[in-house]
């Protein structure tokens, strides 16, 4: 499925019809300069990257990250528990863990937050981290991946200290699975 991201325009201002790009996602969230971005629980850390390609300023890409936040699935209260909290961020963060099957499980992530920054942020971990093998999981570099989105360079150091804790944990808990397989 393909879905249009601007109208070019041909001399004198004619229409010649949509730039076309494949969709990301099920809806779009952002419309900047005529560039649908796209978002939502299915986006994939690659979508990500690309969507902040079209995001020259930062204020661009802090309000893209909110609405990702916006865009997560309703987060149950009754998981909104000390166990399922991560330690070590300033703001209060949930993060849920489901394991599949077998001797290296598909692991699923679901979090919240409830700061609307951080919210975003646990989007973004769980594009990277969520659907894959504990394995894979292990082998991600997610300092690598932040740096390429620019996060370290505009968030304070509590707000990066606080995404190296929701890292840790998911990496404990892949860790887990796999020494428990």
């Amino acid at each position: 499925v393909r879905h249009p991201i601007e109208r070019r325009q041909g001399g004198r201002g004619q229409q010649l019809g949509p730039v076309e790009r494949p969709r990301a996602c099920s809806f779009s969230v952002t419309r900047l300069r005529g560039k649908t971005i796209c978002c939502g629980m299915g986006t994939t850390i690659q979508a990500i990257l690309d969507d902040f390609s079209f995001l020259d300023e930062w204020e661009e890409r802090y309000r893209y990250v909110i609405e990702l936040g916006e865009a997560l699935p309703e987060f149950p209260e009754s998981d909104r528990t000390a166990a399922n909290k991560v330690q070590g961020c300033v703001s209060q963060v949930w993060l849920t863990t489901e394991y599949g099957a077998g001797a290296d499980p598909v692991i699923t992530f679901r979090g919240d937050s409830d700061a609307h920054i951080v919210r975003g942020l646990v989007a973004i971990m769980l594009a990277l981290f969520s659907g894959q093998k504990a394995s894979d999981i292990l082998k991600i570099d997610a300092e690598a991946t932040l740096k390429v989105l620019g996060l370290h360079e505009h968030l304070s150091s509590q707000r990066a200290n606080g995404l190296r804790a929701m890292v840790k944990r998911i990496l404990r808990d892949a860790e887990a699975a796999r020494q428990t397989a």
